[in-house]
């Protein structure tokens, strides 16, 4: 009899081991590794560890994301196939680094001069067709895009006052090469190809008057405004799209809840993102303007939606080079010109 008695026991003991691994395998079910297109050291990496960091948080600890820094697996621009592959799971990423695999990434990613202020890009993205968008461009590489954020609005560094589009007539400007080059030559400038590494120096001698470089914060930190004083913020030319995407096999496995508590994470993330920057380029503004030295010029909305309408011609010819970027096209400047957002 005790034999029996033993073997039901192992099997109750088995029984209730196996519901002990089954809680354990639940209170972590998902471990993701994502890769950044940012550096180690860099704000927006940090500000990121704090989005992976807290996804567990969200989630009771049931999905893990370890983030890595650019190039920690693969190049940046190589993180859509990984994820494909299976290698990565998923990216936090400017989007423009696939404009080369089609022309509607680069166009969804920097459409140069639409948006005034972070908020307008989050509202097309959730209510203006933008993460429909997202989906169809990303979907058949196998990935899935979860949602929106950006380090914010780009300042923009000059020597020479600016007070609008007119003034941009002959100016000798860095920006990088595509579409942003484009439209300050159709906006009348001459625009320098030049790496971000030279843009100090070669304000300094002269050989440029402008660039494209980053955010008020940053250029200020680096000393742009020493060698040229009139910067105009809030910018009016770039905002960069950086996507959340995930593997879209993983995405499909995990359950609603789960789902939604990811898209609620990104949403909450953007927004914590841009207050953290903003609040930075607030500070650098103050000091900027207390040091008497430089001139902050704001453009009006007038200046701002004439430099929209030339930027909209230079997207039209990138409508025409797929199919996709015509779809992108007709949704943004749909939704923009409902919006009064364009001429």
């Amino acid at each position: 009899g005790k034999r029996i008695f033993k073997s039901l026991g192992s099997i109750a003991l088995a029984a209730l081991a196996g519901a002990a691994l089954a809680t354990t395998a639940l209170a972590q079910d998902f471990s993701f590794k994502f890769q950044s297109s940012d550096p180690a050291g860099n704000p927006n990496f940090v500000l990121q560890q704090g989005w992976a960091a807290g996804v567990s948080d969200k989630t009771g600890g049931r999905i893990a994301i370890e983030l890595l820094p650019v190039e920690s697996i693969v190049a940046h621009n190589e993180t859509q196939d990984a994820i494909a592959a299976g290698i990565l799971d998923g990216h936090v990423t400017d989007t423009s680094y696939f404009a080369g695999k089609d022309p509607a990434f680069g166009l969804i990613a920097n459409p140069v001069g639409a948006w005034s202020a972070p908020q307008e890009m989050f509202d097309f993205m959730a209510k203006g067709g933008g993460k429909e968008l997202m989906n169809q461009l990303l979907e058949p590489y196998g990935l899935h895009f979860i949602g929106a954020t950006t380090p914010g609005l780009e300042a923009f560094v000059s020597k020479k006052k600016l007070n609008g589009v007119a003034d941009l007539q002959g100016l000798k400007l860095r920006a990088p090469e595509g579409l942003v080059q484009q439209v300050f030559a159709a906006a009348g400038a001459a625009p320098v190809n030049l790496p971000g590494s030279e843009v100090f120096t070669s304000l300094d001698k002269g050989v440029i008057d402008a660039a494209d470089y980053s955010v008020f914060s940053t250029n200020h930190a680096q000393g742009m405004h020493d060698v040229a004083p009139n910067p105009v913020y809030p910018g009016f030319h770039s905002m960069p799209l950086v996507e959340i995407s995930i593997n879209k096999g993983k995405w499909d496995a995990l359950p609603d809840n789960l789902k939604a508590a990811l898209e609620e994470s990104v949403a909450e993330f953007a927004q914590s993102q841009v207050a953290a920057l903003a609040a930075n380029d607030l500070k650098a503004v103050e000091e900027a303007k207390a040091s008497g030295k430089v001139t902050v010029t704001d453009w009006p909305a007038e200046e701002r939606a004439k430099f929209r309408t030339i930027a909209t011609g230079e997207w039209a010819k990138v409508a025409e080079r797929s199919d996709n970027a015509r779809k992108v096209y007709d949704t943004l400047t749909g939704y923009l010109k409902e919006n009064g957002l364009m001429q």
